[in-house]
């Protein structure tokens, strides 16, 4: 087996592995928006900014942000919202389901990155299956919320990431090579520069080889933690089989398309930057590091090479922070996992800073998580907080955490490039 740099990847027997079924997916009439572009989001959790989502629902009056990010004022008024505004999309034909179940082969390319994978309606398994593999806590509240609308629109609005390593020359891969030779279902390029492109493959005999293929596979959830927790939430509310025992996802072999693993980012609301390294004390090594940005950041990843490292902003400076007390250390993180567990930056900056020298509550108010480095940065000196800037974790320690069933703290990685939200839509009651 070719795993090309990856962690090895168990190969599952066929009746254990990964079991994708075809669906008629929801996709936007074009001719019904004003492009398809303007219709496109990224994934819910990357559009944290109020000035983001005004943009969004600005491009269009039919963007997807009305379905995944509706607005109002209760979380019950919100879902029903969406319901609402899907049935009446479906109504007017702004979506309308394809005729025949497909997989969906998937491209984008853009920022020097081809990725191609295949969506379809993932069988669920619960993490004691071994098929799919989370590697990250999640938020009891933000699953709540996602189930809330996902039982209200009775609707996979976007698909889970996951990636696979696969052997060179497999049969899946050779199913989306032929699918790319033909006219693809939509063709379209997003503001941040990338090209999207969608097949549909409704050959059974098609379909079949690329099932077959994926049947030998475990995955790795790449991006969805939360949406796969509601995934297995919801279907444990509908005891019969049916359209809730499947989820919606994007797979990528990760052999042949290597995704990107970047950080994600903390901004404490309430902590000034000077009152976090007041508390440090002597319990790691501080340095000040003059602008600009990419320099802190050059420096964080020098840092981050010889052990845990993290950069704080927010009072218009850089302040490095690595080298941690070891005695601190073992105090504060829980000696019953793993040494790559024990050593990640993600671990040590919950259980050491922010419980144990920052104690910053567990809560939405008190921390937020942003993906974009130079958001972060702004968004702490306008409110007065700290932002924590990450180093990415490998994709290949991520793996082998997630073999052995150990989650990392939530939103420890992201991986890229993330599936653009409204290119295809599940129905659950077309399934």
């Amino acid at each position: 087996m070719n795993t090309s740099g990856h962690a090895a990847e168990d190969v599952r027997d066929a009746a254990d592995g990964l079991r994708l079924a075809p669906f008629r997916g929801l996709r936007y009439v074009p001719e019904r928006v004003g492009s398809l572009s303007a219709v496109m989001s990224p994934p819910y959790d990357v559009v944290v900014r109020p000035d983001g989502l005004l943009h969004l629902e600005s491009a269009d009056p039919h963007n997807i942000v009305r379905l995944i990010l509706p607005q109002a004022i209760t979380a019950g008024t919100r879902h029903r919202k969406a319901a609402v505004t899907l049935d009446r999309w479906l109504a007017d034909g702004v979506l309308a389901p394809d005729r025949e179940p497909a997989l969906y082969v998937y491209e984008q390319e853009g920022d020097g990155i081809l990725q191609r994978g295949i969506i379809g309606a993932l069988e669920l398994s619960t993490p004691d299956e071994g098929v799919v593999l989370p590697h990250e806590d999640v938020m009891p509240h933000v699953v709540e919320d996602r189930a809330a609308l996902m039982r209200t629109t009775a609707a996979n609005l976007e698909p889970l990431l996951l990636t696979y390593v696969g052997d060179t020359g497999n049969d899946a891969d050779q199913v989306i090579d032929r699918a790319v030779l033909g006219e693809p279902l939509l063709s379209t390029t997003t503001e941040d520069g990338f090209h999207h492109r969608l097949w549909a493959v409704t050959d059974p005999a098609e379909q079949a080889a690329a099932a077959g293929e994926l049947r030998r596979h475990q995955a790795l959830i790449a991006d969805g933690h939360h949406r796969w927790a509601t995934y297995l939430r919801l279907r444990e509310e509908h005891t019969a089989p049916g359209p809730w025992n499947y989820g919606l996802v994007l797979l990528i072999d990760t052999a042949r398309y290597p995704l990107r693993v970047r950080a994600i980012h903390r901004l404490l609301n309430r902590l000034p930057v000077a009152d976090a390294l007041a508390a440090l004390g002597d319990s790691f090594r501080v340095r000040r590091i003059e602008r600009p940005l990419p320099t802190a950041l050059e420096a964080l990843e020098s840092a981050s090479a010889e052990g845990n490292a993290f950069l704080l902003a927010g009072d218009g400076a850089f302040h490095l922070v690595d080298r941690p007390d070891p005695d601190l250390l073992s105090r504060t993180i829980r000696a019953d996992r793993p040494e790559a567990w024990r050593t990640l930056d993600a671990t040590v900056l919950h259980s050491t800073l922010l419980d144990h020298v920052w104690h910053i509550p567990d809560a939405p108010e008190d921390i937020a998580y942003i993906h974009d480095t130079e958001a972060a940065v702004a968004q702490a000196e306008r409110r007065g907080g700290t932002a924590v800037l990450m180093h990415p974790v490998r994709e290949e320690v991520v793996r082998d955490l997630a073999r052995q069933g150990v989650t990392m703290p939530r939103k420890s990685t992201s991986f890229g490039p993330k599936p653009a939200t409204g290119l295809v839509l599940r129905s659950l009651a077309l399934d």
